[in-house]
């Protein structure tokens, strides 16, 4: 996801201890079936939130637990969506206040067929050609694996990984929100409700990647979450597998309600300024609070891009079920 600007040794599941889980650990780590989905658009609501002046964050309710999501494994301090990012977010080393319950990653396809987790469509040329995110040229998906595989992510020494890598880096107790980023093409319809006509098109299109992404995530036994912006994504996902989805907002909440509801979604990922109550909320969050229509349809809410311990508390106040946060110690200041 972008914001609005925006020892590598496989786990031995045998050797593995599971940690004792959060108070409140979040239905869709253990599959448990959904709600159907209502009709209504939302919860509606003539204001928009809370006073301008409201600036002291609210403290969270007794069961306030959220589930700590790390963004490309904690992009704020880490080599975003490499096996050290992982190790760092999610390691048994790890104090359990700033270990990840879930990794977030982004993942791409190479010219070659592989999943690689990588979120930009091209290898270098961020932020308009101002930054390089690898030492390599070339869009990702027109790329052959080798030349994928060994470009320098953010002059870390850390290279882009493939998905298996990075599974294979991953404690099974650690859950995965695999980010379904791009199935090779340029015209994506993100955040966008399709008709049926174009939902099987584009479907058609994501399927063939999708089943590649499944089959490895297959091989482990990790807890798994696909999100996505795009809807045909979501699509291919139920078609193939019996993973938990998620739509991720960024404009429009109705297009995503929508979409949550087409595709029995487990989750929904809005945009931190889409979440009605707190200092936050832009415009468009104004008559609809996403945490309760979500709550009344059975569905968690996870909140990106979060990068504060206050807006973390803050979120935690207004019933949110998770943040995908780019720093690992962002629950620390809790009472």
């Amino acid at each position: 996801m972008t914001r609005s600007d925006d020892a590598r040794s496989p786990a031995d599941a045998s050797s593995v201890t599971p940690r004792e889980p959060r108070a409140r650990r979040r239905t869709l780590l253990s599959g448990t079936a959904r709600l159907a989905a209502a009709g209504a658009y939302g919860l509606a609501y003539a204001d928009g939130g809370i006073p301008t002046d409201a600036f002291e964050p609210p403290q969270p309710g007794p069961d306030a637990d959220l589930t700590l999501i790390a963004h490309r494994g904690f992009a704020g301090e880490n080599p975003e969506n490499t096996v050290a990012a992982v190790e760092a977010a999610a390691g048994r080393d790890v104090p359990e206040d700033r270990r990840a319950d879930l990794v977030e990653v982004d993942v791409v396809p190479t010219a070659d067929g592989d999943v690689v987790v990588f979120h930009d469509d091209r290898l270098a040329g961020r932020a308009g050609g101002a930054l390089g995110l690898t030492d390599a040229e070339g869009v990702v998906w027109e790329t052959g694996t080798p030349t994928v595989t060994d470009a320098e992510v953010l002059g870390s020494g850390e290279t882009v990984p493939l998905l298996q890598e990075v599974l294979e880096a991953l404690p099974v107790e650690v859950g995965v929100n695999v980010e379904l980023k791009n199935p090779g093409r340029a015209d994506l319809r993100p955040g966008e409700k399709l008709s049926a006509e174009e939902l099987a098109e584009r479907t058609a299109v994501w399927r063939p990647f999708v089943d590649r992404v499944v089959e490895v995530l297959d091989g482990h036994d990790n807890a798994v979450l696909l999100s996505s912006f795009c809807e045909a994504a979501l699509a291919a996902s139920r078609e193939t597998s019996s993973y938990p989805v998620a739509p991720i907002l960024s404009e429009s909440i109705a297009d995503g309600l929508a979409i949550a509801r087409e595709h029995d979604a487990e989750a929904i990922h809005p945009a931190i300024d889409l979440v009605r109550g707190t200092p936050f909320a832009g415009a468009g969050s104004a008559g609809v609070d996403l945490v309760e229509t979500a709550r009344a349809e059975g569905r968690d809410v996870n909140v990106w891009t979060v990068e504060t311990w206050y807006e973390a508390r803050w979120l935690a106040a207004v019933g949110v079920d998770g943040i995908i946060a780019d720093y690992a110690g962002l629950l620390e200041r809790w009472p």
